[in-house]
C-alpha cells in the first residue's frame, strides 16, 4: 500500500469543511485511496494549536480528530523524540535562507528517515526540498 506523508494543512482542510482546501482534500484522498498515511506527534500539536482560539467547539472537535488519527489502523502517527527533534532543529537551523518552520523541519527529516516523496500538503516548502506536493 502506497505511503504518504499527511501534514497540517491536510488535517485542517478535512476537519473544517469552510477550509478552502477541503473538497481537494477529500478528493486527493479518494484518488490516492487505498494509502497508509504517515505524521508526526508535532504535526498533531500544529494541528490542535490552530483550533484553539475558535471556541470550545473547534476545540473538542480537534481533539475528536486527532484521537482518530491516532487510532487509525491506516496511519501510523510518529511519537515525537529527542532523536526527531534534534533531527528536525539541525534542517531548521542550515535553511537560514528559508521561512521552515521547526515542525515542518521535523516532518520533512520524518519523511526523508522513511523514504516517502509526496506529502498531503499545500505547504511550498515541502517542494523546495524536492517533496511531492498534493495539495496544490
Amino acid at each position: 500500500m502506497k505511503q504518504v506523508f499527511a501534514d497540517t494543512s491536510y488535517w485542517i482542510a478535512l476537519a473544517n469543511p469552510h477550509d478552502q482546501l477541503h473538497d481537494l482534500a477529500l478528493d486527493v484522498s479518494r484518488r490516492f485511496a487505498p494509502m497508509h498515511l504517515v505524521t508526526t506527534d508535532e504535526v498533531l500539536v500544529e494541528f490542535a494549536n490552530f483550533f484553539c482560539r475558535l471556541g470550545p467547539i473547534m476545540r473538542h472537535a480537534a481533539v475528536a480528530q486527532s484521537r482518530a488519527i491516532m487510532g487509525d489502523p491506516n496511519t501510523t502517527v510518529v511519537p515525537q523524540t529527542r532523536e526527531s527533534f534534534q533531527l528536525g532543529l539541525s534542517l531548521y537551523e542550515s535553511r537560514q535562507d528559508k521561512e521552515y518552520s521547526l515542525v515542518d523541519c521535523i516532518s520533512m527529516e520524518t519523511m526523508r528517515k522513511r523514504s516517502l516523496r509526496e506529502c498531503l500538503t499545500h505547504d511550498h516548502h515541502f517542494g523546495q526540498e524536492g517533496f511531492a506536493i498534493l495539495l496544490a
